[in-house]
């Protein structure tokens, strides 16, 4: 199976547990192990290619949505916001 097509499966899957957030098909387990390999494919790519596209679909999330996730990212990764202020100021590259 390609790629596109396992991501067109899991968001799918994703967006069906949308609708039955308390009893969906993915588990937290699942979820975890989605965002985490997501992440750290996200962080490399930054890294490597020296750019930083947009790591979201701005029109399919709320501010909601990304101040909870970011929260307990930033509590899971033993941050502070200190540390997360320094990495936000930090230079970034030129973009085209």
């Amino acid at each position: 199976m390609s790629a596109a097509a396992c991501v067109a499966q899991f968001v799918t899957l994703a967006e069906g547990d949308l609708a039955q957030p308390a009893s969906g098909d993915l588990s937290d387990a699942d979820l975890a192990a989605v965002m985490t390999a997501a992440v750290r494919l996200y962080a490399v790519r930054c890294e490597v290619r020296d750019t930083f596209p947009a790591p979201l679909i701005a029109e399919r999330v709320t501010a909601t949505d990304v101040a909870t996730v970011v929260s307990e990212m930033v509590r899971v990764a033993d941050l502070n916001m200190f540390d997360l202020s320094m990495w936000h100021g930090r230079p970034r590259p030129q973009q085209g």
